[in-house]
Parts: structure tokens; sequence; C-alpha cells
């Protein structure tokens, strides 16, 4: 009985998980299937999932209407740089809160935990006034600092269970061994941190990425303006969205999260693997 009853338990998770790929898959594939339809069967009443008849045209005419490389190009930008003064500053400050307890720093990760319920709305009047005093407003380093701010709290709490998860007892025997504090973070800590380091990384590079509100109220001029932002001018006046174009737009601009994620995925959990055979 506790085997029928166990393969019953397992076929429904299996079921229920198949049931969520298929969620998530959809609107991708349905993305996909827009970008390349032509103008004509984007119009049909009764649309279909693979297009009759393939096209290029959509994409070709996304990059003659909108600077989507110079847009793509400060989104790299700020989502790279983003990413990694993010993890400069959590990295260190996630050590010291992980390995020094007190109630300061249970008091600080309780704020990590609470700022994150914070809306945007609340948040980009007073960002707007300091970056203006900063003389930063319209311009990718004030965007910048803006993400790193965002992303920095969730970066540093994700950080510290990485350091918990790491033996406080090979920095000990490291120590014994004559290695001074930072020959241990550098050659006994920092290798079995590097898996939580890059999630980490990735976790603060597709934030910034896929930002689009920060990006929208603080940058004004074309030229500066990040990928989301020009994705809204494939959208008119009143709402008309120019499909064709906007779905093939919106895919190239899918596709570096997806890439990334896909390559460094395996990279990650090998790392934790070999984090935990080392341990």
């Amino acid at each position: 009985m506790s085997t029928r009853t166990g393969r019953a338990t397992r076929t429904g998770q299996y079921l229920a998980l198949a049931g969520y790929l298929v969620f998530l898959a959809f609107p991708f594939l349905w993305l996909i299937s827009t970008a390349f339809k032509p103008a004509r069967e984007l119009g049909s009443l009764h649309p279909t999932w693979i297009p009759d008849h393939p096209t290029l045209d959509n994409f070709r005419q996304a990059f003659d209407e909108q600077p989507l490389l110079q847009a793509a190009a400060n989104s790299a930008l700020a989502a790279v740089s983003a990413g990694v003064i993010c993890v400069a500053i959590a990295t260190p400050m996630a050590y010291v809160m992980a390995r020094h307890r007190s109630k300061l720093s249970a008091a600080a990760t309780g704020w990590v935990v609470i700022s994150q319920a914070f809306p945007f709305v609340l948040l980009i009047i007073p960002l707007f006034l300091v970056l203006k005093n900063l003389q930063l407003i319209n311009s990718l380093a004030g965007l910048i600092m803006v993400y790193v701010v965002w992303s920095l709290p969730f970066a540093l709490w994700m950080l510290v269970g990485y350091v918990r998860a790491v033996p406080a007892e090979l920095e000990e025997a490291a120590s014994v061994d004559g290695a001074g504090r930072l020959r241990t973070l550098v050659s006994v800590t920092a290798p079995l941190l590097a898996p939580g380091i890059v999630a980490t990384a990735l976790f603060a590079f597709i934030t910034a990425w896929n930002e689009f509100f920060f990006a929208l109220v603080l940058l004004k001029t074309p030229e500066k303006q990040t990928l989301p932002v020009v994705l809204t001018h494939f959208i008119g006046a009143e709402g008309a969205a120019d499909l064709g174009p906007l779905a093939a737009a919106a895919f190239l601009a899918t596709l570096p999260s997806l890439l990334l994620f896909a390559f460094i995925q395996r990279r990650i959990t090998g790392g934790m693997l070999a984090g935990a055979v080392k341990s």
C-alpha cells in the first residue's frame, strides 16, 4: 500500500512540475512564434503556434525603428557594473555578519529582509532628489548606483547563507597551520563561496537587465536609455502596439538572461558539489 501511495505521490509531483513548466514556457514560446510571423498572420482571427510563412522582417523593422544596439549596450553596462559592484560590497559584509554574530548583526539581517518589501514608488522620490543633488540624473552612473542599492540587501542576505554553510572549522584548521586571516579568506573560504558569489552576481545582473521603472524615471536622453525602456517605444500613444517588431525586440532582450543562466547554472551546481566534497 505504501509503495502505491509513494508512486501516486511522485506521479502527482511530476504532473504538477510539468504543468508549472508549461505555465512558465507558454509566454516565451508565444513570443517566439509572434516574432517570426508576418503582418498578415499577426492579424489573423485564427492564430497558430507555428508561423505558416516565417519571416525575419520583424527583426529588421525593429532595428530600423529603434536604437536597439545602443540600448542593449547601455543595459549591459548597467547590469554588469551593478553585478560586480554589488558582489564586491556584499561579500565582505556577509562574511562579517555570518562569522561575528551579535544583536547588531541580527538587526541588520532583519532590516535587509524588511527593506525588500518597500515599493518602488516609495523610493523613487528620495532617490531622485539624492541623485539630483549629486548631478547624476540622466546618467548611467546614477542608474548603476540605484541598481546597486536596490540589489544589495537581497545579495547580502543570499551571501550570508552561503558563508554560514562553510564550516568554520576549516578556517580554524588553516589558522592552526599558520595561515593568516587574509590567506585563510583567499585560499579556503573564497573558493567555497564561489558558487554563491556567481549566483549573487547573476541575480544582480538579471535584476538590472530587466529593470524598467527606475530607468524610465531617471534616464531622459534617448541615447542613454536601456533596453526595457526602448521596448515601450513600439507602443503608440493610444496603446496600439507594433506587435511584430515588439515581439522580435522583446525576444532579443530576453536572450542574454537565458543564455547567461544556461551557461552558468551548471558551473554553480558543480561548484557547490565541489565545495561539499572539500568540506
